[in-house]
């Protein structure tokens, strides 16, 4: 395929048109599901209050599911917060499973200083609420106090967050998920009356031989799904709340990239495909293909944008509508319930979160810091004041009545207060000068690196000035028709950071383009008469004609020395050379082209100029903040 056949994209790379990345997909889409979920919660307020016993009479009638003499009987907001919840998690999950393997987490260092600070949030706001309501009523409701919402949290993040949100979103993701941890642990103990030990253990068998069946493991996507059915009917049956397993099934869900043999068998399937059109081979490359791709990409794709576009709207529509007139807000103005969850929230989840992070600094003697700057901190600990779905799910199931309503209304006031204090921390860092900014945001943490062999200039391909803030390496392949669609970006970033230095690496995937290696070594030998940069450009603006007699054209053309340059074609004299470099990718884990790495961090997102402008801002800013 040459680089002509490929689709318009409109300026953008065709591998960023097809395989948009799970993180930049799970950006963008919290960013436009938290608008419909505000408009979700508003319409179920207007329902409630325009026909409360409407409202009323639909989310409470009874739904039935029975096979033979057994059966499940729930009312339809039972089945959302306890059913279509469990999903929910259980996507939440993945995105956690997938910071933990591939992103900014998968430093396990990292870990600890956010989940202290989750667990700090948590304990100075239920001590907030207990404080506020011991005497007036209401302490048994502190679990409300401890969930932070994942979607609207993160949605908030994406529409008012800084210039550089990934470092700030994993921190915050971390937090918020050690939150949902102790809030679903709350709800299957201190919030469930009633406990049959019997379907318990039943549930636990169940969940164990689903573990197994990951590490095995076992690839057919039914047999969890049966077993995940299996697991969240035997808790509902025990008078454990099933919305726990969601969570736990995600965080079960890998997101490593997948070795190289899986990748060669893929190309085997689809190449014996190619050769004999048949149903069965049909069969076996697309199971081969769906292999080679992390089963925690592959289901965040499916069902993300359906938690996020139908599932949490419909749990806000079902759980958020409560009649507010003048008695009820008299009412809640002198309730405990209400100002204890809108002080927990808006002051507990804060304090507790910048409490937490200093702490661990102070303690460790900084050898343990947030991966972000303190303004990142304070913003997550205002973004931590949204609770929303398990503060709704554990209010009802703590209170009953005009309490219930009080405890909604809590919530609900504690959102948009956080959410405007959240703006207001924001835009307050963006009036600081740009290098004071730069360190509030970003903080002096170490970067994570990837890339396994550094950079020697002595040895590698290099462009741009030696001593820029930012590397860009690539590995490529000059037959890839998506390495071609990325030339001209390089170019284009090569001309607006005057200061960017560009690596190239060699990566030929001889099992799909034939002439790669050949060409990679053609740049070798162009290289040893000075002559690299010039062959790389050649090869790239040819990828359709890299056989023997293009090449020696080609450095004829050149002005090489032609009769040398084939000597060393023939011999292979640079196989050594090209296979270090094809070494140093599987070390770093690449497993196709381009790859990209900005100072030692592989980039994970598109590589359209957009995206990697960012990454290389973001990698300076970080420099910057880092001397």
């Amino acid at each position: 395929m040459s680089q002509s056949d490929l689709p318009a994209t409109s300026g953008t790379s065709v591998w960023s048109w097809r395989n948009r990345t799970a993180l930049r997909r799970f950006l963008s889409t919290e960013a436009g599901s938290s608008v419909v979920l505000l408009c979700a919660a508003l319409v179920a307020l207007v329902w409630a209050n325009v026909a409360g016993k409407s409202y009323e009479a639909f989310w409470h009638s009874e739904l039935s599911v029975t096979w033979g003499d057994h059966g499940i009987s729930m009312s339809a907001v039972e089945w959302i917060n306890s059913g279509l919840m469990a999903f929910y998690f259980f996507v939440v999950g993945l995105e956690a499973r997938r910071e933990f393997d591939v992103g900014d987490l998968r430093e396990r260092r990292r870990v600890l200083l956010p989940v202290v600070a989750g667990l700090g949030g948590m304990l100075v706001s239920v001590l907030i609420y207990l404080a506020v309501t011991t005497s007036g009523g209401g302490a048994h409701g502190w679990g409300v106090a401890l969930s932070t919402d994942t979607a609207i949290a993160l949605g908030l993040l994406a529409l008012v967050g800084p210039r550089y949100p990934a470092p700030l979103r994993a921190f915050l993701l971390t937090v918020v998920i050690t939150d949902d941890l102790v809030a679903l642990v709350a709800i299957a103990t201190v919030y469930t009356d009633d406990i049959k030990l019997v379907p318990l253990l039943l549930a636990c068998l169940l969940f164990a031989i689903t573990v197994v069946a990951v590490l095995v493991p076992v690839q057919r996507g039914f047999v969890y799904l049966l077993l995940g059915l299996a697991t969240w009917v035997a808790l509902d049956g025990s008078g454990v709340d099933p919305v726990v397993i969601g969570l736990a099934l995600g965080l079960l869900t890998y997101a490593r990239p997948v070795a190289q043999e899986r990748l060669s068998e893929a190309t085997d399937s689809f190449r014996d495909f190619r050769e004999q059109p048949t149903s069965s081979l049909a069969r076996s490359a697309r199971a081969s293909v769906r292999a080679a791709v992390p089963p925690n990409e592959r289901l965040q794709e499916l069902y993300h944008p359906w938690t996020s576009y139908v599932i949490v709207p419909l749990f806000a529509l079902a759980n958020a509508g409560i009649v507010i007139n003048g008695e009820f807000l008299a009412a809640a103005v002198r309730s405990p319930i209400t100002w204890g969850v809108v002080a927990a929230f808006v002051v507990g989840k804060p304090a507790g979160i910048l409490g937490g992070s200093w702490l661990v600094t102070r303690l460790s003697g900084g050898r343990v810091r947030p991966p972000v700057g303190w303004a990142s901190v304070v913003g997550s600990g205002t973004l931590s004041g949204i609770g929303f779905t398990l503060s709704l799910l554990i209010a009802t199931l703590a209170f009953r009545g005009p309490e219930l309503q009080e405890a909604k209304l809590g919530v609900l006031a504690a959102a948009v207060i956080s959410a405007g204090l959240t703006w207001v921390a924001f835009r307050v860092t963006a009036a600081l000068p740009a290098e004071r900014r730069v360190r509030a945001l970003l903080g002096g943490a170490d970067s994570i690196i990837d890339l396994a062999e550094p950079v020697d200039p002595e040895r590698d391909h290099v462009r741009g000035p030696e001593e820029s803030l930012v590397t860009l390496v690539e590995y490529g392949d000059f037959e890839c028709p998506y390495c071609g669609q990325a030339e001209p970006i390089v170019r284009e970033l090569l001309a607006d950071f005057g200061d960017l230095r560009y690596v190239w690496r060699h990566l030929p995937l001889r099992d799909v383009h034939p002439n790669a290696q050949l060409a990679a070594e053609a740049s070798e030998a162009a290289a040893r008469q000075e002559g690299f940069w010039e062959m790389h450009d050649v090869l790239m603006a040819h990828q359709d004609a890299l056989r023997m007699p293009d090449l020696v054209r080609y450095a004829d053309e050149l002005g090489l020395d032609v009769p040398a340059f084939t000597r060393e074609l023939q011999r292979h004299e640079d196989l050594f050379r090209v296979a270090e470099d094809i070494g140093s990718a599987d070390l770093s884990g690449v497993r196709g082209t381009p790859t990209f790495f900005v100072n030692g961090l592989r980039h994970h997102g598109e590589y359209d100029i957009a995206s990697l402008t960012e990454a290389i801002r973001l990698a300076k800013a970080r420099a910057v903040a880092g001397r």
